[in-house]
């Protein structure tokens, strides 16, 4: 069913507390052009949900159904509405003893991204407690919250899918969401300690990265953030032939945006090095370093990390001013199908061969269009 007359309405709303709190009006997208996009998504993952309000559950639990939930939010579809309804009340299903929303694995991935989720949707103060309780889930799953890891450790303040196990840089940058959304504050020790860890992650030897890759990047890969900067000798993907790690878009724009909910200021060696990165590797054309694996991760990544940033334009190295939000919106028009949907054909990396999980991500990367 396609209640797009309904959604228009929803759009043209005047902003709710739900709506990310960065948005900005820009005139270069055409609010009906951007509507009408949004109405065939939204059509098409009402096609799509199952009776139990999930989509895709067999790909990653509830993973999924979250990012659905959260683009809807971004994009001010209200609660009650029955698409949303049903996701939320399935990831409430899907809450644990714990305090995580998960199933069987990928218990930090999913929570971080119904948290934020939740966080969205928390009119009245109805998810409080879950919000509270899946922030002190979350604090148990970093490395070194225990104290048993030393903080000179590659892993120390990092996440994985389940939380410890073999951390890497999007699972932390989600972890980092997940905690500002829930009104951590900057300086709490959690939030510092994956700190550590993304700057581990990033391309940029000096006081802040200790690890001997780093010191091998090339001017190009400098600034930018790996995905995985543990054993990178075992790391035949994105060793690079001088002995270092090759940064990623969709990694460096989750950096950047880590590193400023973190307190890095604008000004700090960080910031300025992945600004730096990626005024080089500026486009919307591909994932850079990934190429057409995980395009709509990357476009989600991108616009969070262009809202945080806080400019409306963004000039690349070659002096050229981009309508950043205006690119990403025609970026995703052009490639969304007839059915109101997105899918990454043969994107095994990311998963994104599912056209529930491409969706959910391009929507949300609506959110930040407006």
């Amino acid at each position: 069913m396609n209640c797009s007359g309904r959604l228009l309405v929803y759009v043209a709303l005047a902003p709710s507390p739900a709506a990310p709190a960065l948005l900005a009006a820009d005139p270069a997208v055409d609010a009906k052009d951007r509507t009408a996009v949004i109405n065939r998504a939204v059509g098409y993952l009402r096609s799509r949900q199952n009776a139990d309000g999930s989509f895709a559950p067999r790909l990653a639990g509830p993973g999924v159904s979250a990012v659905v939930a959260a683009g809807l939010i971004g994009n001010r579809v209200p609660n009650d509405d029955p698409l949303l309804a049903r996701t939320l009340a399935f990831l409430e299903s899907k809450v644990q003893p714990d305090g995580g929303v998960y199933e069987q694995r990928m218990a930090n991935y999913a929570t971080s991204v119904a948290l934020v989720a939740f966080a969205g949707a928390n009119t009245g103060g109805k998810y409080d407690a879950v919000i509270r309780n899946a922030t002190k889930f979350l604090r148990t799953l970093q490395a070194g919250d225990d104290g048993k890891l030393e903080s000179g450790d590659v892993r120390f303040g990092g996440l994985g899918y389940d939380g410890k196990s073999r951390p890497d840089m999007s699972n932390t940058q989600y972890f980092l969401e997940a905690l500002q959304a829930a009104g951590v504050g900057k300086n709490d020790p959690a939030v510092q300690r994956a700190l550590v860890f993304v700057n581990r992650c990033q391309n940029l030897p000096g006081e802040h990265n200790d690890q001997p890759f780093s010191a091998k990047a090339t001017d190009d890969e400098r600034g930018g953030l790996v995905y995985n900067p543990i054993d990178p000798d075992k790391n035949d993907r994105d060793r690079t032939p001088q002995g270092g790690l090759r940064s990623a878009g969709a990694m460096t724009y989750g950096g950047l945006k880590s590193f400023l909910y973190a307190g890095v200021t604008k000004d700090d060696p960080r910031v300025q090095g992945a600004i730096k990165w990626i005024r080089v590797h500026y486009t919307l054309d591909e994932n850079p370093g990934m190429g057409k694996a995980g395009l709509f991760y990357y476009y989600h990544t991108f616009g969070k990390a262009m809202s945080a940033l806080g400019e409306e334009q963004f000039t690349d190295a070659k002096g050229v001013a981009h309508d950043w939000r205006r690119e990403l919106f025609e970026a995703l028009k052009k490639r969304q199908r007839p059915d109101g949907s997105w899918i990454n054909d043969g994107d095994r990396t990311f998963g994104e061969s599912n056209p529930e999980l491409a969706t959910a991500f391009a929507l949300l990367a609506l959110s930040y269009c407006r």
